[in-house]
């Protein structure tokens, strides 16, 4: 059995209280990881040339 299928079970059997819980601190966990990511992604240049093609975009739109 898998790590992912042995949490799927656990969390099969966690009551309403539980559940709601532990879907309250997911969606904390997952804004953080992604907020890292794109922290990392900006810091690495990931998204300058989708920034400059918005910037290019806009300026076409009011210019």
């Amino acid at each position: 059995m898998s790590r992912v299928e042995n949490f799927e079970g656990q969390v099969k059997q966690l009551s309403s209280e539980e559940l709601r819980a532990f879907r309250e601190w997911f969606v904390q966990f997952e804004a953080e990881a992604w907020g890292r990511q794109f922290e990392a992604d900006v810091h690495n240049g990931k998204l300058d040339e989708l920034a400059a093609r918005a910037l290019r975009d806009y300026g076409k739109l009011v210019g």
